[in-house]
């Protein structure tokens, strides 16, 4: 009874201290042991080319995105952009802190209007780059 009284009260000083605290989903049941800097780390090139390989006349935005503690967070991120029209495919590498958002290449991707569907879901975009193929 120690044990979980001591996990309950180190869970509510975690997520009182949690820098996004502010989200709109929950994150109760789960501990997050660090927030994923996406900008410190590198696109895994075999989930690149994996992602790549049935599109064409696409461009690809890469975000790096800080926060993502969960894959309750990675999947919120997939949800929203799924309901995207413009969005032909989206992939959300947790571990590397990146998004991959697959537009056709047409579309005028706006980093802006990104930024704030990954606010919705309580994280932070912090920079993008476009690669178009």
């Amino acid at each position: 009874m120690k044990k979980i009284l001591l996990l309950l009260v180190f869970t509510s000083m975690t997520w009182a201290e949690n820098p996004h605290e502010h989200m709109h989903h929950s994150h109760e049941g789960h501990l997050h042991e660090e927030l994923v800097d996406g900008k410190k780390l590198e696109v895994d090139p075999e989930r690149f080319d994996k992602f790549i390989v049935d599109l064409k006349d696409s461009q690809i935005a890469i975000v790096n995105i800080k926060g993502m503690v969960c894959d309750f967070c990675a999947r919120g991120i997939e949800k929203t952009f799924k309901k995207d029209t413009n969005v032909k495919k989206i992939d959300v590498d947790l571990s590397k802190g990146k998004v991959l958002i697959a537009y056709n290449i047409a579309h005028k991707i706006v980093f802006d209007d990104i930024k704030e569907r990954i606010l919705i879901n309580g994280q932070n975009a912090i920079d993008m780059q476009i690669i178009n193929l």
